[in-house]
């Protein structure tokens, strides 16, 4: 017998939860003066270009990481290559795509600017919930990322 599902206003109520934690989370974290260099949304295309192991992705690859618009992401990285940050090409495989990677100055400042970042998540973070609380939220978060991967 399969469990009942939950009911639409438990479901709702959590989701307003979920998201007014994530809000006022990003709100204290956005006040790091680790952001004065670099604005978070910013940070966020390097954080997200140091993790391809390749060291290039295309912009549509980057963008499904992202919470902006192509268009939007397009424009920043032309700000962020105007900095040195990083730099494009032509894809290798489809030339009417564009590849993005870090530079050596856009690396060491997503290292540098990611440190003291995971430093304030711990000093926000750490105080309020336990080892065995992070590792719960982080399963279910994934969990719920997971199931919106295999959906249409």
């Amino acid at each position: 017998m399969l469990p009942e599902p939950p009911s639409v206003r438990l479901t709702s109520e959590t989701w307003e939860s979920l998201f007014r934690a994530q809000v006022t989370v990003m709100r204290r974290l956005r006040k790091d003066p680790a952001f004065r260099q670099l604005a978070i949304g910013e940070y966020d295309v390097l954080f997200n270009l140091s993790r391809c192991s390749t060291g290039w992705t295309r912009l549509n690859e980057l963008n499904a990481h992202l919470l902006i618009s192509q268009p939007s992401l397009s424009r920043m990285v032309d700000r962020l290559e105007a900095k040195g940050l990083v730099m494009r090409r032509p894809s290798e495989t489809d030339q009417r795509g564009v590849e993005v990677a870090l530079t050596d100055e856009g690396r060491a400042l997503q290292r540098s600017i990611g440190t003291a970042h995971v430093q304030r998540i711990q000093e926000v973070l750490g105080p309020v919930l336990s080892s065995e609380e992070l590792e719960q939220l982080r399963f279910l978060t994934e969990k719920i990322t997971q199931a919106m991967e295999q959906r249409p």
